[in-house]
């Protein structure tokens, strides 16, 4: 296996990033904080999500190149908006329902965060393992601020959707629960996309570009994890 045979430091570099989100989430919540156990299996889940994301890929880019040229942007946005991005978020979320939905841990709204954040950087600790493993330790310092980050934002966005829909579901508000289950899965799987096709296109200043939506990325995620810590409430059934 490529893991064993690598530079124990690239392993670290690729892996250290998502521990040091992890913690941070982690920290944030402070009405109840998860149990290590049920964390650690949101880690593997994120893992698992990777071998499904990647089957999902490679079966909807060959169908892709069947019908549109690979050096045209639609191709790219096709397979960005339509494909990946939704491939890799609908994985993440459905494990982290699977595995969380029903579990009485999932007492407080702001969990919800934390569960789909620690499945997302599952996902991210992985595949960032792998590109490392490849390329060495420049990509891990370009991922480090970029990509491990990113996946933690989406799993924010998909985390603040996932705790309103089971906090709406709980007080019997089930249509509510459902758009914001909706919005759960969707809302990542576009930032993601629009993450992923700004980064492919090669045009003059596109570095500048996808720096600005990198920190607008950033801060509102930022915020919105901040926010979610303070006002954080348990769940209650009606």
């Amino acid at each position: 296996m490529i893991l064993f045979r690598t530079n124990p430091i690239l392993i670290a570099a690729a892996v250290i990033p998502a521990i040091a989100l992890l913690v941070y989430v982690y920290r944030r919540d402070r009405l109840e904080p998860e149990s290590p156990l049920l964390l650690a299996s949101l880690v593997l889940y994120g893992i698992l999500s990777t071998a499904i994301a990647m089957v999902v890929e490679r079966i909807g880019s060959f169908l892709l190149s069947l019908f549109v040229a690979d050096t045209r942007v639609l191709y790219y946005a096709i397979l960005f908006f339509v494909i990946v991005g939704p491939a890799e978020e609908g994985a993440k979320y459905v494990l982290l329902r699977r595995r969380t939905w029903d579990n009485p841990s999932f007492n407080c709204q702001f969990d919800g965060v934390v569960y789909a954040v620690f499945v997302s950087l599952g996902f991210a600790l992985w595949e960032n393992i792998g590109y490392v493993a490849m390329y060495g330790f420049g990509t891990a310092l370009l991922r480090a601020v970029t990509a491990v980050p990113g996946h933690a934002c989406f799993g924010v966005f998909m985390g603040a959707w996932y705790g309103l829909a089971k906090r709406l579901d709980a007080a019997g508000k089930r249509r509510r629960a459902k758009t914001c289950r909706i919005l759960a899965l969707g809302m990542p799987a576009v930032i993601h996309g629009t993450y992923d096709f700004i980064a492919s296109i090669e045009i003059t200043g596109y570095g500048w570009i996808f720096a600005a939506f990198i920190a607008v990325l950033f801060a509102v995620s930022w915020w919105t994890v901040r926010g979610l810590s303070k006002r954080d409430r348990y769940i209650r059934r009606w």
